[in-house]
């Protein structure tokens, strides 16, 4: 089998399989590294085309359709498992190195497949082996909130696979195309993508779970699940209006409770729902310009939000803690994390020359072309709530704000050559965006770098850091402090049990009287029965000898005169 029909997702699938019977150590640790960079020659490799079609139950299925869509995305899914699992270089533990592997081949078999039954399959693959990195943190807590997640994630999948089913029953394909919004089928796959792509009231699977999961396990969390769920709403439903609508609002809602969240991990989780919005509204003005911004963002998103995910992950590594409230002042002995740090904020931020800028801009382009006024402003409050929550707060109360007395040492040599590489790649592709543009599914003819364009993304951030610095003197700003933050979470947290609580303790008081009429009905009847039936009833006792004969004799006269009677 050459490399031009071998499945890449199998390189990693493999691996995961072989890497349990390694010695531990370096050996293992050496294949994490090996098979992401084997995989990403390969899909710059792998000629345009479908590739290896197999037959199941009837069903012709495309295991490698490779196109530009798909190899840009399979391609920082290489990229972004190499840096994780360079990373989580330290990391012993089997579960979390095997799932590693298994997640992102999944994920990457998943943006090659090329018919929705494949897709279907892969889809869920992701969810079995992403779960296992919540589960790897062994606590309590980690267990219920892994148990939620994965509930979550195989609804998606049981959702996608009723709209494989339907929309084969209507079409007689299962083919992984275009589609559009008028069925119950597509409804249905329509929703699947939704859920993975955390669509508002269907997003706090996110924030409940990737601050859960390990140091390094959150950081390979945040480049799959939900960049899959892009690249299947890109594939699946490029156009579709209600999606412009969606997105706007996946990136003002966030806004708010990452404003006010203490734990910095769930501030990141705040604002990866934030930069899914515009990814979205890309996929529903559906130009090739804008998908292209949605591309081009998705890829710079992974290594910027992989980067600040790792910044604050080599925190909790040190420290023992990612809240707010407990930290600050570690740029004294952290100086190179911070600086990571920073270079995520800049870029998630999208300042000139870092990453987010050139390719965030594609999009915003786009919405102004099209003179969606309502949504170009929505989006642009978005941009200026996300430099607050993630490209100030997170580095300043990490590393800048007030002295918490903790002085730990820097993250270790690994850890920071992850977050270098991954800062430079943040950087590079801010400077000289050309090789991203290349990789793009359709041509580029855009510059980032025009004067009203900087001038006019520089007054934008530097109004929103004047208006935090304001906040914050004034005490406006809402303090770290513990707390536990819940959104549409508290309908199914809170709500909901406490609904079901007061349901159940009306059923058992209804169910203590209903038992007790019953107990008592049951007591009487059984009272009425010993009287009437009983030893002490008038046919029950005891009588005389001749009480007895002269009764037989006139129950004998009743039954003659009755016999007589009827033979008239």
């Amino acid at each position: 089998m050459g490399a031009d029909t071998f499945p890449t997702a199998f390189l990693f699938l493999v691996a995961g399989c072989i890497l349990p019977l390694l010695p531990r150590g370096l050996p293992r640790a050496a294949l994490l590294i090996a098979v992401p960079v084997i995989a990403a020659g390969q899909v710059l490799a792998v000629p345009a085309g479908g590739h290896l079609e197999s037959e199941l139950f009837g069903f012709t299925l495309q295991l490698m359709r490779v196109d530009a869509l798909s190899r840009v995305f399979a391609l920082i899914f290489c990229i972004a498992a190499f840096l994780g699992n360079l990373y989580a270089w330290h990391v012993r533990d089997p579960v979390q190195q095997t799932a590693a592997l298994l997640y992102a081949g999944s994920a990457i078999g998943a943006v090659f497949a090329g018919d929705l039954v494949t897709l279907f399959i892969y889809w869920e693959g992701t969810a079995l082996a992403s779960v296992f990195l919540i589960w790897a943190r062994r606590t309590p807590g980690a267990f219920h909130t892994g148990m939620r997640y994965l509930a979550i994630q195989i609804g998606s999948g049981v959702l996608l696979l009723a709209g494989v089913i339907l929309l084969h029953r209507e079409t007689q394909s299962i083919a992984f195309d275009r589609m559009t919004l008028g069925s119950l089928a597509t409804w249905l796959i329509f929703i699947a993508f939704g859920i993975k792509c955390a669509f508002p009231l269907l997003h706090n699977w996110l924030q409940d779970s990737y601050p859960a999961a390990t140091v390094t396990g959150t950081v390979i969390l945040s480049a799959f699940t939900t960049k899959l769920a892009v690249y299947s709403l890109a594939r699946g439903f490029p156009g579709t209006e209600i999606l412009i609508y969606i997105g706007t609002l996946m990136t003002i809602f966030p806004i708010f409770f990452a404003e006010i969240e203490n734990d910095l991990r769930r501030v990141l989780a705040y604002s990866l729902n934030n930069q899914l919005g515009f990814m979205v509204v890309g996929i529903g003005i559906g130009t090739e310009m804008a998908l292209n911004g949605t591309v081009s963002h998705a890829f710079a998103h992974i290594l910027y939000k992989a980067l600040l995910f790792m910044s604050v992950g080599a925190v909790l590594f040190r420290t023992g803690t990612s809240k707010a409230s407990e930290l600050g002042g570690l740029y004294r002995t952290m100086p190179l994390t911070a600086l990571c740090c920073v270079i995520g904020a800049a870029s998630i931020s999208a300042f000139p020359l870092f990453s987010g800028f050139v390719t965030k801009s594609l999009i915003l382009h786009e919405v102004e072309v099209a003179h969606m006024t309502v949504i170009w402003l929505g989006l642009v409050f978005a941009s200026a709530g996300v430099l607050s929550h993630s490209g100030i707060k997170v580095p300043y109360f990490a590393f800048f704000a007030h002295d918490s007395g903790r002085r730990p040492a820097e993250a270790p040599p690994h850890m920071l050559l992850a977050m270098g590489l991954t800062a430079f790649l943040c950087v590079f592709i801010g400077v000289h965006p050309g090789p991203l543009y290349e990789l793009l599914p359709y041509p580029v003819h855009y510059d980032a770098y025009t004067v009203p364009h900087v001038v006019g993304q520089l007054e934008l951030l530097l109004f929103a850091m004047l208006a935090f610095c304001v906040l914050m003197r004034t005490g406006i700003h809402p303090p770290e402090v513990r707390a536990v933050n819940l959104d549409f979470d508290w309908t199914y947290r809170r709500f909901i049990p406490s609904i079901l609580t007061r349901v159940l303790d009306a059923a058992a008081g209804a169910s203590d009287v209903a038992t007790g009429w019953l107990r008592s009905r049951g007591r009487s009847f059984a009272d009425h029965l010993y009287h009437s039936r009983g030893p002490e009833n008038l046919l029950g006792r005891s009588w005389p000898t001749g009480s007895m004969a002269l009764f037989i004799v006139g129950v004998l006269v009743w039954v003659l005169i009755i016999t007589f009677l009827s033979g008239l």
